[in-house]
């Protein structure tokens, strides 16, 4: 039995907020940094649950689909008898881009998990077409984009929760990739305020730069032209522009509003700061009905509440989950409309033991 401790919130929260600006500096005034990272999928919306609360996820997150929110989460078990976890995500995106995630956690230590991560973004295949022959020559090619961590949790007291992950991350299209590793870090304290407030935050995707590579950037020169007996086919490489991960920083709260033994409603917010876009907010509200052995969800939240130049969009989800014997079996859905581009639906499969 861990003895409740006192945790220096001032300071927890201190520490997060230098830590989170250390990044790679703050943007010049005026001067947009939007689309000048690396490997941008790693910021999308990885599960169905975090994604129909806008995510607004960093201080709810917990099991196996918090390696990707905010790693600390995941020493933060569903119950007192699964502390273990399975989880995997399915998203047919934007433009039939099809995003699967899969993870897992496992109890090593009376209280410290051991966390297994897996993402993959595939943009299917495309012709390859050229000045040529624009209408395509026939062959095909694909890219992907491609993540795996390794992470480790627990928690140093009943309340604080701490975590980490370290992950390599991996861009192919055609014959050129992009690799390079990151890690990220984060907490959750359970404050005894307000219903027992929660705070959390997280820093991801801390890491080195990616720089595409292959085939395509090999080239013949001749280093001499303008004499007649130099070789003019000396292989070279062409160097092409390294790119930064989108850095992220983000600190958030969730407030059980009304707890009874039928019911709860929980309120969730997030501040983000991406290095890639500006500050914006998100919001998301939760609302549980516990049937015996059975728990109904119902959620909905709005993301990027005030980015400039975007759309702010409503999101939607809900989901199901059963206690069978000493295992727990879920499911949710979430629908994210986009004003302009259409629609994207979520499903996730989880399984608690």
């Amino acid at each position: 039995m861990r003895t409740q401790q006192r945790i220096p919130v001032g300071r927890i929260l201190l520490t997060a907020l230098l830590l989170g600006g250390l990044g790679k500096g703050a943007p010049v005034q005026g001067q947009s940094r939007t689309g000048t990272s690396a490997a941008p999928f790693l910021i999308l919306g990885t599960g169905a649950r975090g994604s129909a609360l806008g995510h607004a996820y960093t201080a709810v997150t917990s099991g196996a689909d918090a390696l990707f929110w905010n790693p600390a989460g995941a020493a933060r078990s569903y119950d007192a008898e699964n502390r273990g976890a399975v989880f995997f995500t399915h998203t047919r995106w934007l433009a039939g881009i099809d995003y699967n995630a899969f993870g897992l956690v496992v109890p090593v230590t009376a209280s410290g998990v051991v966390g297994l991560s897996l993402a993959q973004l595939d943009y299917g295949r495309m012709e390859v077409r050229t000045v040529e022959l624009p209408e395509g020559t026939g062959e095909t090619f694909g890219a992907t984009d491609f993540v795996i961590g390794l992470s480790y949790a627990q928690p140093l007291t009943n309340t604080f929760f701490l975590g980490g992950t370290a992950k390599y991350v991996r861009q192919q299209i055609y014959d050129m990739s992009a690799r390079t590793l990151a890690v990220d870090v984060g907490f959750v304290l359970t404050t005894g305020y307000l219903n027992g407030l929660r705070l959390a935050a997280s820093i991801m995707n801390f890491g080195g730069e990616m720089q595409m590579r292959g085939v395509n950037t090999r080239v013949f020169v001749d280093i001499d032209p303008t004499n007649d007996g130099s070789n003019d086919a000396l292989p070279a490489q062409l160097e092409t522009q390294r790119w930064e991960l989108p850095l992220s920083f983000k600190f958030g709260t969730a407030w059980p509003v009304i707890q009874t033994g039928q019911m709860r409603l929980e309120l969730y917010a997030d501040a983000h700061q991406p290095t890639d876009n500006g500050l914006n907010a998100d919001a998301g509200a939760e609302l549980r009905f516990m049937m015996g052995g059975a728990n109904l969800d119902l959620r909905a939240g709005y993301k990027d509440l005030p980015l400039r130049n975007t759309y702010a969009h409503l999101t939607l989800g809900g989901g199901l989950d059963l206690q069978l014997g000493t295992l727990r079996f879920g499911a949710d859905v979430a629908y994210v409309p986009f004003e302009l581009l259409g629609h994207v639906t979520m499903l996730d499969l989880r399984l608690y033991f």
